[in-house]
């Protein structure tokens, strides 16, 4: 029996397809104990998550977190809960559902849209076999993290690899390694956060990112980076002074110093220095999850009125709107340049215009 993943009795006549991969983080399959003990475990035991020898991190995983941790994680996710689902699930599947729905204007070749989950379902590995049962022989992947990290981003690439390489037909491979600075990207989020500021608008915006250990940045990861560079553009683009926004970092854990200023310590300290209403957007994010919904939106404003603040305003994210998804569609659309199955149809006319202009030239011969 072979162990390349294959089609019995292969019809090399049959018509073939391209597919796009687009993925998000992942979710529990509710919030409780046992589901989010399933999911920790699978994220981190990922390591590109935690970089840890392994023997010992194995220990500390299922001895100590994985016994502590699934509760207060589930405690957190029952806040934040929809009748729906997971908030990550429902926003990601909504805009993939956009997305598909204009595919076909856009590439009449009908490419095959699907999404899948890093971690939890659905996996990588289940939608990527649908793909392979779908015939696709070339496969754009589209991973929703705007700036580059190697614990994100460099992890699906991981878990796609992973399974092609058990694929008899590899297909033709390109990944996005981001849109950090994409134009498309950042006009989306300062209309975002215009549309809020005309209802109300506080004396600082803070724009905040998930956190990474700082030696990954002294190791050559490009995320710290990025998040200036998407903070730098989106200020000139909402044309604000340098006293008028800040970055910071969240969801930092453990004793290792991670990227700063961290996003609550910040807020805490801001009364005391004269700042008594802040607006907060998460940049990083492409969808509301429990790191802006739970952490930002309820415990870190928690301590910012805490710390004598009168005013805190959490700016969603992009979700489901279509500027977000025009935002998805450009990406495919300029990633996969060259690839027939993307090539838009000539506009109406333009075959007849083309052949008239053919004969005048031969005719001036």
């Amino acid at each position: 029996m072979s162990q390349f993943l294959g089609q019995s009795e292969f019809s090399h006549d049959q018509p073939l397809r391209a597919g796009v991969l687009i993925t998000n983080l992942g979710t529990p399959d509710a919030p409780a104990r046992k589901d989010l003990r399933r999911y920790l475990k699978e994220f981190l035991s990922d390591p590109r998550v935690v970089e840890f020898p392994r023997p010992l991190w194995w220990l500390i995983l299922n001895f100590v977190i994985l016994n502590l941790r699934p509760a207060r994680s589930a405690k957190a996710y029952r806040k934040i809960w929809t009748p729906q689902g997971s908030p990550l699930l429902v926003h990601s599947r909504g805009l993939i559902e956009s997305v598909i729905e204009k595919v076909g204007e856009r590439f009449p070749r009908q490419p095959l849209v699907k999404f899948a989950m890093r971690y939890g379902v659905p996996s990588i590995a289940s939608v990527l076999g649908q793909m392979h049962d779908a015939r696709i022989h070339r496969l754009l992947v589209l991973p929703m993290y705007p700036q580059y990290s190697g614990s994100t981003t460099g992890s699906t690439f991981d878990a796609v690899s992973r399974e092609l390489n058990g694929w008899r037909w590899v297909p033709e491979l390109r990944i996005i390694n981001g849109y950090h600075n994409h134009e498309l990207y950042i006009d989306a989020l300062a209309a975002r956060i215009r549309r809020v500021w005309r209802e109300h608008r506080g004396e600082l915006l803070l724009m905040s990112f998930h956190g990474v250990p700082r030696r990954y940045l002294l190791e050559g990861d490009p995320y710290h980076c990025q998040c200036h560079a998407t903070a730098r553009l989106l200020a000139d683009k909402l044309e604000l002074r340098v006293d008028q926004w800040k970055v910071v970092f969240q969801s930092h854990f453990g004793r290792e110093r991670w990227l700063q200023p961290y996003c609550e310590e910040m807020l805490q300290s801001l009364p005391s220095q004269g700042t008594r209403s802040v607006d907060v957007v998460c940049p990083g994010f492409a969808v509301d999850c429990l790191e802006t919904l739970e952490e930002i939106a309820m415990r870190n404003r928690g301590s910012f009125l805490k710390a004598g603040g009168k005013s805190f305003q959490y700016i969603p994210c992009l979700n489901e709107e279509d500027s977000h998804r025009d935002l998805v569609l450009k990406l495919i659309e300029e990633h996969t340049s060259g690839w027939p199955e993307f090539e838009k149809p000539p506009a109406p006319g333009a075959l007849e215009q083309r052949r008239d202009r053919a004969v005048a030239l031969g005719a001036e011969r």
